[in-house]
């Protein structure tokens, strides 16, 4: 879809500014016949801030698919596992829901997932219902008649923690998707890293290499597919940015702890092997991140711009900065992590 920004009139805005009144969000009474201005600019970035996505102002892709989310609530529709998926707020709260209960249904991303639908089969097994996966409102009535506490951390994110405080992550042999958010210095720094990622025996998945862009739902695939212990994308920051960020799935309610630790060890070994400017572990509800089975990472070495972007030898200093710090990654954990 093309992005709808401010200034732009017509239904499409009146469609944006309807489901952000329906998410709670206030627009002024001037603009609700359709006018993008200041009041639905800031409902949007509001939005934005809550779901945990880039708070830019814009409607993209990825905002307005998490929008058209918000408006689903649990029974609203009969859920089941089908491609493509159910996602949805209605699907994040049977997450929750069954998380809260003790049966796990992975991670709380609104998408319902093979592991969801096992862990709606393990529910239904255990209530003596009908075990067929398919959540109707005779499952939802069930889930109600347990009132689960939804306040506490997720059974997947409980997971996690343990995994990250684990033994750590035999490396050789293992298979790591390499991402890259753009041509030209992500895709240097991205091939320089599978190169790296080689000559430490481990199995690289370059996801990119045609002349023509890989959408990014077919970028997902193929690291789901192929089974990556992780996820590692290589982008850019907007001008404004400067230094070195690390993205990791999250959003104000859940996130991934083994991503989280990830993103630290990989920010880490950059800032003290090149001496850029940290810039922080944040982080987002992005689709690379949000979707992918593994921890994943975005990577923003620099902002749009830099000039060091195009120094001889720069993509490849970066390239054994993220190896070096998955090789970190790997080990155990120091000490327990927080959210």
């Amino acid at each position: 879809m093309e992005p709808i920004v401010r200034g732009e009139h017509g239904q499409a805005v009146r469609d944006v500014q309807r489901r952000l009144l329906g998410a709670g969000h206030r627009v002024e009474a001037d603009e609700l016949g359709g006018s993008f201005g200041p009041s639905t600019e800031v409902a949007v970035r509001e939005f934005q801030q809550a779901r945990g996505l880039p708070v830019d102002g814009i409607v993209a892709h990825e905002t307005w698919g998490q929008l058209v989310e918000a408006g689903y609530r649990l029974g609203d529709r009969t859920l089941y596992l089908r491609s493509p998926a159910f996602r949805g707020d209605d699907v994040r709260e049977l997450q929750s829901i069954l998380n809260a209960l003790g049966f796990d249904a992975g991670k709380q991303d609104g998408i319902f997932g093979r592991r969801t639908a096992e862990g709606v089969r393990e529910f239904q097994r255990n209530v003596a219902s009908r075990v067929d996966g398919i959540v109707g409102l005779d499952t939802v009535r069930e889930m109600a008649r347990f009132r689960p506490t939804l306040g506490g951390p997720s059974r997947a994110v409980v997971r996690e923690e343990e995994a990250a405080r684990g033994p750590g992550l035999s490396l050789p042999g293992s298979v790591i998707a390499i991402d890259a958010e753009g041509s030209g210095s992500p895709e240097a720094i991205a091939s320089a890293t599978a190169a790296s990622l080689q000559r430490r025996g481990i199995r690289p998945m370059l996801l990119f290499g045609s002349r023509e862009p890989t959408p990014t739902e077919d970028r997902i695939r193929r690291a789901n597919a192929g089974e990556a212990a992780l996820f590692v994308s290589i982008g850019i920051g907007t001008e404004a940015e400067t230094g070195c960020a690390c993205l990791y799935f999250g959003t104000p309610t859940t996130h991934s702890p083994m991503g989280r630790r990830l993103a630290a060890s990989i920010l880490t070994s950059l800032v003290s092997r090149l001496g850029l400017m940290d810039r922080g572990v944040h982080p987002r509800s992005i689709a690379i991140l949000r979707e992918t089975r593994m921890p994943a990472v975005l990577i923003e070495p620099f902002g749009a711009g830099d000039p060091r972007a195009d120094e001889d030898g720069f993509a490849q200093a970066v390239a054994e900065g993220i190896a070096a710090g998955i090789e970190a990654f790997s080990r155990p954990a120091p000490e327990p992590l927080s959210p």
